[in-house]
């Protein structure tokens, strides 16, 4: 298993569940985020005086998926997720060893 956590454009998210539905993937956190890459931020200007914002709004995507539909689940997000423009967000991967189900106590994984 692996964890896969993408971060988005805020009007990305429902075209990346689109598209992670379409491969088979149905469970998912979406979390709203604040932060900057490569572009920095903007400059804004509120009540005639502009300033700096830093902080942009994004949206973490995450999901666990197996070893096997990983390239295909990022894939799907970076498809479905890509603008063309600076800000297009990030995909993160990482190994799940494992997991368990609250209401069971089920262990999954190895």
């Amino acid at each position: 298993m692996q964890s896969v956590k993408s971060i988005v454009r805020p009007d990305k998210v429902d075209d990346v569940k689109e598209a992670l539905a379409k491969i088979g993937v149905s469970g998912m956190t979406v979390t709203e985020v604040r932060g900057h890459g490569k572009q920095k931020g903007h400059t804004a200007v509120y009540r005639g005086k502009e300033y700096q914002v830093t902080l942009l709004p994004k949206m973490q995507i995450e999901t666990v998926v197996p070893d096997d539909i990983v390239e295909a689940a990022v894939q799907a997000i970076i498809t479905a997720a890509r603008t063309g423009e600076i800000g297009d967000g990030r995909v993160f991967v990482a190994p799940v060893t494992r997991s368990y189900k609250i209401r069971t106590g089920e262990r999954e994984g190895m």
